[in-house]
C-alpha cells in the first residue's frame, strides 16, 4: 500500500508560535506552562522531557516565583492579575488571532453594557474561558441549537464564535438565532481561517484515499471537528492518538486475505494540534505492516 502524509495538516500558526516560544525559553532555565501547551499528549510529553512543567490554576495561585507560559488559547484578565500579584514572569504565547477576538469581545461588552454577548463554543474550553473573562464572565456560551433558548432576546444580541469551531455549524446557529431575534442582532465572523479552510481540504484528502488515519489529541476540539469532516467524506477513517494504537487488529477490517490489501492508498492527516513528527511516526508504524 502507498502511504501519504497530508502536507496541510499539523500545527497552525498559533500553536507553532507557542511551541517555538517554549523551546526558546527553556534554554534560559525552568519554565512552567499553565495547562497543557497543546491538546496532544505526545507533544506535551516531549516538551516535559525538555523541562516544561505543566501546572493548573490551583498551582498558579500558590506559586510565588518563576516564569509561566500562557499557551495559545489565551487567558482571562483574572489569570494575568494572579500572576502579577504573585510576582511571576509571564511568557505570553497567546495566539494573535485569539487576542484580537478577546479585544473585540471586550470592546463590544464595554460599549454595550446592556447587550447579551453570546459565544458559540465548547463550554469549559480554555479559549472560551478566556473569551468569557473579557465580559466579567457574563457572556452566554452556546454549543447547540437547543442552547438558543437560553438567549435573552429582549436585549440586543452580539454573537461571536470560538476560533476553532465549524464554520457550517456556526452559520446554522446564526441562522436559527436570526429567526428568533426581536431586537438588533450582530453576528461576527471570528472563526480562524487557518482552521476553517482545512475542512474542505480534509474532505478532499479523505476522498482520495482508501483508508485515512487521523492523528489527534482526544482532548482537542479541533481534532474532533476535522476528524468528523474526514469521516463524512470517507467512512474508512480511524482516529488515533499515538503510533502504538496502530495494530493488526485495528487494520484487519481493511485487509483482504493474507497478502492483498483493500486499503491500497492510505492517507495520514491530523489536527492543528498534531505535530508533524507524530504523523511521521505513524507512517513508519504503518510501513512496518506494509513490509
Amino acid at each position: 500500500m502507498s502511504i501519504t502524509i497530508d502536507n496541510n495538516s499539523g500545527f497552525c500558526f498559533g500553536v507553532t508560535r507557542a511551541i517555538t516560544t517554549a523551546e526558546s525559553e527553556l534554554k534560559n532555565g525552568p519554565l512552567f506552562c499553565l495547562g497543557d501547551i497543546v491538546h496532544n499528549g505526545e507533544e506535551v510529553e516531549r516538551l516535559a522531557k525538555l523541562g516544561l512543567e505543566t501546572i493548573d490554576y490551583d498551582d498558579l495561585r500558590t506559586l510565588r516565583s518563576g516564569r509561566v507560559l500562557f499557551r495559545a488559547h489565551g487567558e482571562p484578565p483574572s489569570t494575568y492579575r494572579i500572576a502579577h500579584d504573585n510576582g511571576l514572569e509571564i511568557i505570553d504565547a497567546s495566539c494573535p488571532v485569539v487576542m484580537q477576538l478577546q479585544k473585540r469581545i471586550r470592546d463590544t461588552y464595554t460599549a454595550n453594557p446592556d447587550a447579551q454577548i453570546v459565544i458559540f463554543g465548547k463550554p469549559g474550553h480554555a479559549e472560551v474561558i478566556g473569551l468569557q473573562g473579557q465580559t466579567g464572565n457574563t457572556a452566554l456560551v452556546i454549543q447547540a441549537t437547543a442552547d438558543i433558548e437560553k438567549i435573552d432576546f429582549h436585549r440586543p444580541v452580539f454573537l461571536f464564535s470560538q476560533t476553532t469551531m465549524s464554520m457550517e455549524e456556526y452559520q446554522h446557529i446564526a441562522d436559527e438565532i436570526r429567526k428568533r431575534a426581536n431586537q438588533e442582532l450582530h453576528v461576527y465572523d471570528t472563526i480562524c481561517r487557518n482552521v476553517a479552510n482545512r475542512a474542505e481540504h480534509m474532505r478532499e484528502f479523505a476522498r482520495a484515499h482508501d483508508l485515512v488515519i487521523f492523528v489527534g489529541g482526544r482532548k482537542s476540539s479541533n481534532a474532533q471537528v476535522l476528524f468528523s469532516h474526514c469521516r463524512e467524506a470517507n467512512p474508512n477513517t480511524l482516529f488515533i492518538s499515538s503510533p502504538e494504537e496502530i495494530t493488526l487488529e485495528l487494520l484487519s477490517p481493511f485487509l483482504h486475505g493474507a497478502k492483498k490489501s483493500v486499503a491500497e492508498r492510505v492517507g495520514i492527516c491530523g489536527a492543528t494540534s498534531t505535530p508533524l513528527w507524530l504523523m511521521e511516526a505513524c507512517r513508519d508504524r504503518l510501513q512496518q505492516f506494509n513490509n
